[in-house]
């Protein structure tokens, strides 16, 4: 494996909208690709785009690189607050006859744009701003026409070399002289990129696919400024299970969203890391150090990667699993205050019996929120019954059977899962029937569900007298509508 020194990379969002997990991705390689080469990881926010950037959208990023630990080591640094140095080097360009000022108007050369396309004709700007007399250029400062900057792309290939996609070359004709710096004064995202790489030491550019066609622009900025290249290294798109771009129906939402539902930090760093990339062998279950140790730009596939919401759970349920008891306890915490099934004064006290719902519960967690859902009848008795499951044990017989066999339940003293599972056994023998005759509608008219941890733990924990409760209220709502 290739080993870098002095590597030097960085997250460069856009507070423009959600940090979703496609940037997440991105943040995630280029930490390990830091913490592997014992490097540098930067974060710089690119908010030069006054009107869409926002204080919310920027800490939205913050939050989101906290909840996952991919700590930076310098920044965040915003564009925002370097104006003047992109006014450097585009003078620079300037003086060096590379760029040239651009007196058209913006809305009449995208109207004309809109138009070539319309009719199928390939359109690029024609340079028209380049051959402007001297004395034309004069009457237009004398006029105070606005004026953009235009880098004047010369007239040869660019070809570089891409450490995911190899090879890649781009022919002059196919580049337009490109705008870097807009009429009021911003510079626009290529030049930015340049100057901000460049100033802070970049080693390595790691970043989404979409910005593949940006690349020979950005070389030819370093080329005609005299600065040194970095590497560069495309990450492929991540798609819907449909084979189509991540859109919000099926992930791209807020990363913190993902943390709202009970997503493991962990567990979301994992998934990420394999969308895209693979360590060699068929290991799935990987920790932060094992993941800096093996990571490599060489692995990851140049293919696009499936964003398969069901792995991203299973892969949760498993670190869940891992969790010691008290570690699961105290990350339900608080969904168990926030749905109101027990209050905060109260955990301290029933610290023992939510450990014990925190064992049963835990192989059948795939996110912390199902809680909510799969253990509301460990501490509410306003559930709802799952309709088939229900329906299905609502006979003449089941009910006769269940309500023989609960007038022993009432009268076990020592109410623990042994003596119960001891008590059903003899009861079913007794009666000549299965003990699945029994356990089966008793989960169901207990817990409303069809199935869920071992019924007997569960009985105990619930308590007698819950249980018994449950068990009449099912006789009186529904023992009158079984079959005769």
């Amino acid at each position: 494996m290739k080993k870098f020194s002095d590597v030097r990379v960085r997250m460069a969002p856009s507070p423009t909208g959600f940090f979703h997990v496609g940037s997440a991705r991105t943040a995630l390689y280029n930490w390990l690709f830091a913490r592997h080469h014992n490097g540098t990881f930067i974060l710089r926010v690119e908010d030069t785009d006054v009107v869409r950037s926002s204080e919310k959208m920027i800490q939205v990023i913050l939050d989101g690189l906290t909840w996952l630990g991919l700590n930076w080591d310098e920044g965040p640094y915003f564009q925002s607050k370097r104006l003047d140095a992109y006014m450097t080097y585009v003078k620079k360009l300037l003086d060096s006859e590379r760029a040239y000022y651009c007196y058209c108007d913006p809305e009449e050369l995208e109207k004309e744009k809109k138009e070539a396309y319309k009719n199928k004709i390939d359109w690029q700007y024609d340079r028209r701003c380049l051959k402007l007399s001297s004395a034309e250029r004069d009457q237009k400062e004398k006029l105070n026409v606005p004026k953009a900057t235009r880098f004047l792309v010369p007239d040869h290939p660019v070809e570089y070399y891409d450490s995911i996609h190899g090879k890649i070359t781009r022919e002059a004709e196919a580049i337009e002289d490109f705008v870097i710096m807009r009429h009021n004064g911003v510079p626009t995202y290529n030049l930015a990129c340049v100057v901000d790489d460049h100033d802070m030491g970049i080693s390595h550019v790691i970043r989404a696919v979409e910005h593949i066609t940006n690349t020979p622009k950005q070389l030819l900025l370093y080329e005609a400024l005299g600065l040194p290249k970095p590497e560069f290294a495309h990450l492929p798109l991540i798609l819907g299970e449909d084979k189509k771009k991540l859109s919000k129906r099926h992930g791209a939402v807020s990363l913190m969203w993902y943390k709202k539902q009970g997503f493991l930090p962990d567990a979301m760093i994992n998934y990420l890391a394999l969308l895209g990339w693979s360590p060699g062998d068929d290991k799935e279950i990987m920790k932060k150090d094992e993941l800096i140790n093996r990571f490599s730009l060489e692995r990851i596939n140049p293919a696009n990667a499936v964003f398969d919401i069901t792995k991203l759970e299973w892969m949760n349920g498993q670190y869940i699993l891992t969790m010691s008891d008290e570690e699961l306890l105290n990350h339900l915490k608080p969904y168990l205050t926030t749905a109101r099934f027990i209050e905060q004064h109260e955990i301290e006290s029933k610290h023992d019996w939510l450990i014990h719902v925190c064992r049963l519960m835990k192989p059948r967690l795939k996110t912390l929120s199902e809680i909510n859902e799969k253990g509301r009848y460990f501490f509410l008795d306003d559930f709802e019954y799952e309709k088939d499951a229900l329906s299905k044990h609502l006979n003449k017989k089941t009910l006769l059977l269940i309500k023989k066999f609960s007038a022993e339940l009432k009268i076990i003293q020592n109410f623990n899962a042994q003596s119960i599972e001891q008590t059903l056994r003899n009861f079913a023998k007794k009666n000549n029937v299965k003990a699945r005759e029994i356990i089966h509608p008793l989960r169901v008219f207990v817990t409303g569900l069809e199935g869920g941890p071992g019924l007997f733990e569960t009985l105990e924990l619930l308590g007698s007298e819950t249980c018994m409760r449950r068990i009449n209220k099912v006789f009186e709502v529904h023992g009158s509508t079984s079959d005769s």
